[in-house]
């Protein structure tokens, strides 16, 4: 009885550890083995067979559909340059040049990582829906007001993320994913 009484007691807890672990590195929204870019991270396994377990649960839960590197290389920013989480309450600056990419977007997501209903009537920038400079820079503003210009809608009130996605990247994204030059987020102001 005693030894039935041991077995049962180490499965409980290993049960009770192994759920809590993955459900706190779900939560968080983590990317295991990821690589950062300034405020961006992203996982070259993402989409692939080479995922591992906690990856494949966060593209289930975070990321539907995604497609492998070959294809797009995803990365997400929560937080504003200087590490502050992105907040709807305050106005962002994204700077930055075309990125190396056939074809790429920003896009920004609530807190349950789906499309926010800001009640403006598109969700991203693109590569051919922002006005650029002649040397391929631009400015987006990230705002929960309507700025002038480029400017990406976000939800007063809530915390957001970003995902820039590089549909057909440059083969230098994936030689040095953590070099890929991705927009600066800059806070400009808050409310």
């Amino acid at each position: 009885m005693k030894k039935l009484l041991f077995w049962a007691s180490a499965a409980v807890a290993a049960l009770v550890l192994g759920a809590g672990s993955a459900a706190l590195i779900l939560k968080s929204n983590t990317l295991a083995g990821g690589v950062r870019s300034g405020s961006w991270g992203t996982n070259l396994a993402i989409g692939s067979e080479e995922a591992g377990l906690y990856t494949r649960a966060m593209v289930s839960l975070y990321g539907l559909l995604a497609l492998s590197k070959e294809e797009t290389v995803y990365y997400t920013a929560g937080t504003d340059d200087s590490g502050a989480p992105l907040s709807g309450d305050c106005t962002y600056r994204l700077e930055g040049k075309d990125l190396d990419a056939r074809w790429w977007s920003i896009t920004a997501y609530g807190p349950d990582s789906f499309l926010m209903d800001t009640g403006a009537d598109h969700y991203s920038v693109s590569q051919t829906s922002i006005a650029k400079e002649a040397d391929g820079s631009f400015t987006v503003r990230v705002s929960a007001k309507p700025q002038e210009g480029n400017w990406l809608p976000v939800k007063a009130g809530q915390r957001f993320d970003m995902t820039a996605r590089f549909y057909n990247p440059g083969p230098a994204i994936y030689e040095s994913p953590e070099a890929a030059p991705l927009p600066a987020i800059v806070k400009e102001t808050c409310e």
